[in-house]
């Protein structure tokens, strides 16, 4: 018997399938990790396949050394979706297969927890053991009370409780039965009481709508507060009685301690939880029993579309317009692919839910390629909250130099005084995004990107958002020693440092990467806010989205511009995007909730369509410019990133890759729209130069263009430079 084996090695040139011969007395199956001798090393390496014979001659072919765990962790479906994922984004298949299993376990850095439990031994004289007890043995005799009553604990906890003397003379005298069991590690999640909620009309008529439907994609858009969450439990709930299993991605780490809550208030242990944010061993703990079907349920971010879960009955991909579901890192793909993919091979619904939907999204649902599903009213019938533009350029010419405008300080006095909550967004954390001298216009930068260093004033500190290093905060500049120095745009920081002097009585709570970078801050940040009244807590696009706050009445936009001149023909869509989402989290409950929204452009289009909650509208608009500049979903944009230490050698493979794109160009000459070549945005991040090419070509050839781009970027793979293609990229910098 033969088994195909890909070595657990990250080299392109091993990045192959090998035949291994299996030993008579080993039980081996597809999925499977093993230990094989390789070149004069033994390595570990995924079993992708088992045959009956090999065309490698039998004195070539070695034998697999030893199976590393009893049985398989790999599904058959996760090995088919390896190889849709090396061919759709020409990534190696190790770093497929290693996205399938937590990367603790391939290490060998974490196990399974064990505990020994004590067990009485009832079968004994126990009252004859208690008299053979010395009487002066207080200890003893008190584990025995102890133990008759509870028939079994935790040795650690009896040696605690008692004395490990005691314990070890019981074990001894076999009184106690020793028995050892796997113990779990489990996160921690937001207590949520399970509500007995009524369906609304539009909720039963898209639950009815996708139950019907088997391998079929849903665009579920709901304005904020419709109640698509309870949509999406209806539906997992009903996958769970007919014996099936579920996957419900969220776009942010800090939703699921609430989504999960709501979740286990309905369905209890069968749901886990899976995202970068748990330690090593809660993360290997909840794959396990997810693999190991204790657990029916996945609840998590991006990564959890890898769960091993069988027989999936629906897979919902929530607030889908969101990038952070595209890895901009290797390995990269797109969520969006991978849940069509396990979408057909399991031959169940596909939702994906927003109240903004991306312009790709609504496009493919309103030329028939999914079924668009509407919700348009709040289930608390209110009005969606009123979005007051206030013009920051008046605000200046009437002598307001403060980032608050006059119109959102007073409402935040009415709504403070009210008891009611607010929240402050501004996507960008931070105290400012830069330090420069007014004398000579230097400003600081990290020593290892090309990127400006963000001063955070509580550490006085200056970081790099990239690398992470850190700098000592500027009082003189380097280059002429002058004392001026100038800050950038504000940050988080400084609204909270600001809005603490308005309103000094006030608790105000921040939340963005740099408050949540320990475990379970986001669900602490969020119990402690909904505790308060009043309240404001500020944050970055992580409040934007997701979050049920009853209390929130008041939402203010710092700087609704940030997102909307960044050189991406998406930031239009995102900052209406943004906008809506953020809004949303005002008057959930009993009060109309109020927006207001500060901006220096306030005729731009997208604040029109914004101030309406006019998505059709907008996305008409979008959708005529896209189709006239040629932009996605009328095209494919693909980005080739070419990286290395020096400088001379990303050139060289930059000007060689684009010398034989140009050729491809011309073969395909009326399908091209751009082939260009050019230094990143970002020239140097993490030490490494960085050169990139971009293509824009029609989506009717894009699998015949993309294999001859993929054709010629293997030539120069383990060469010279890092050579990485994106598809359709959120992120061009």
């Amino acid at each position: 018997m033969i088994a195909q084996v890909i070595v657990d090695v990250l080299n392109s040139n091993v990045d192959k399938v090998f035949d291994y011969k299996v030993p008579d007395d080993l039980s081996l199956e597809a999925g499977c990790r093993v230990v094989v001798p390789f070149g004069k090393r033994v390595v570990e390496g995924f079993v992708i396949n088992i045959k009956d014979f090999s065309t490698v001659p039998n004195d070539k072919l070695k034998f697999i050394t030893r199976k590393i765990e009893d049985s398989a962790l790999i599904l058959p479906e996760l090995i088919s979706l390896m190889h849709f994922m090396t061919e759709r984004y020409n990534i190696k298949l190790v770093d497929a297969l290693r996205l399938f299993i937590p990367s603790e376990l391939r290490t060998g850095k974490i196990k399974p927890l064990k505990k020994i439990m004590c067990i009485l031994n009832e079968n004994l004289d126990l009252n004859a053991y208690e008299m053979s007890l010395r009487k002066n043995s207080l200890k003893q005799q008190a584990l025995l009370q102890y133990m008759k009553v509870k028939k079994s604990e935790q040795q650690s906890v009896l040696n605690q409780m008692f004395s490990a003397g005691a314990v070890n003379k019981f074990k001894k005298d076999g009184l106690f039965l020793i028995d050892e069991v796997e113990e779990r590690r489990r996160p921690e999640e937001m207590l949520i009481i399970d509500k007995q909620i009524t369906l609304t009309a539009e909720q039963e008529r898209a639950i009815k709508q996708i139950e019907n439907f088997e391998n079929k994609t849903f665009l579920l858009h709901g304005v904020t507060g419709s109640g698509k969450t309870e949509v999406y439990m209806n539906l997992i709930e009903k996958a769970v009685l007919d014996g099936k299993t579920a996957i419900m991605l969220v776009p942010e780490i800090s939703l699921t301690p609430q989504v999960l809550g709501n979740f286990k208030a309905r369905l209890g242990a069968t749901v886990a939880l899976l995202h970068s944010g748990l330690s090593a061993g809660e993360r290997f703990d909840e794959w396990r029993r997810l693999l190991l079907g204790e657990a029916k349920v996945v609840v998590g971010a991006r990564s959890a579309i890898f769960a091993p879960l069988k027989n999936i009955g629906i897979i919902v991909i929530d607030e889908e317009h969101e990038s952070t579901y595209n890895s901009e890192s290797n390995p990269r793909y797109k969520t969006h692919e991978i849940a069509k993919f396990r979408m057909e091979y399991n031959k169940c619904p596909l939702i994906l839910g927003s109240a903004t939907p991306s312009i790709k999204s609504y496009f493919d649902a309103v030329n028939n390629k999914s079924t668009l599903l509407e919700m348009p009213v709040r289930t608390n019938k209110k009005e969606m909250p009123k979005i007051q533009i206030i013009d920051m350029m008046q605000e200046i010419r009437a002598g307001n130099g403060s980032m608050f405008s006059r119109q959102l300080v007073n409402d935040l006095y009415e709504c403070l005084n009210n008891n009611e909550q607010a929240l402050l967004f501004l996507n960008r954390r931070g105290y400012t995004s830069f330090m420069r001298c007014r004398e000579c216009g230097y400003v600081a930068k990290c020593t290892d990107c090309d990127v400006s260093l963000v001063y955070h004033k509580a550490e006085e500190k200056l970081k790099c958002h990239y690398c992470g290093k850190r700098f000592k905060a500027l009082t003189v500049c380097p280059q002429c020693n002058s004392s001026y120095i100038r800050q950038g745009a504000i940050g988080t920081q400084k609204v909270v440092d600001e809005i603490k002097i308005i309103f000094p009585q006030v608790k105000v709570f921040r939340m963005d990467n740099d408050t949540t970078r320990n475990k379970n801050a986001y669900q602490k940040i969020l119990e402690e806010f909904s505790k308060n009244k009043p309240a404001i807590l500020v944050g970055t696009q992580m409040i934007a989205k997701g979050h049920d706050f009853d209390a929130v009445t008041l939402v203010g936009i710092i700087d609704a511009d940030q997102s909307l001149y960044q050189s991406d023909f998406q930031s239009t869509e995102k900052t209406f995007q943004l906008i809506t989402q953020v809004s949303g989290r005002a008057g959930r409950k009993d009060s109309i909730g109020k927006i207001v929204l500060q901006t220096y452009n306030p005729r731009h289009y997208v604040y029109k369509f914004s101030a309406n909650y006019n998505y059709k509208g907008f996305y008409e608009k979008e959708i005529n410019i896209r189709e006239v500049t040629n932009f996605p979903p009328f095209s494919s944009i693909v980005r080739i990133l070419i990286t290395d230490e020096k400088e001379e050698v990303v050139r060289e493979t930059t000007i060689e890759i684009f010398s034989k794109l140009g050729e491809l160009k011309q073969k395909y000459a009326e399908n091209f729209y751009y082939c260009e070549a050019m230094k990143s945005p970002h020239s140097r991040i993490k030490n490494k130069i960085r050169y990139q090419i971009l293509l824009r070509f029609t989506k009717i050839k894009e699998c015949d263009i993309l294999k001859e781009i993929y054709e010629i970027i293997n030539q120069y793979k383990n060469l010279k430079a890092s050579i990485f293609v994106e598809i359709n990229p959120m992120n061009l910098s």
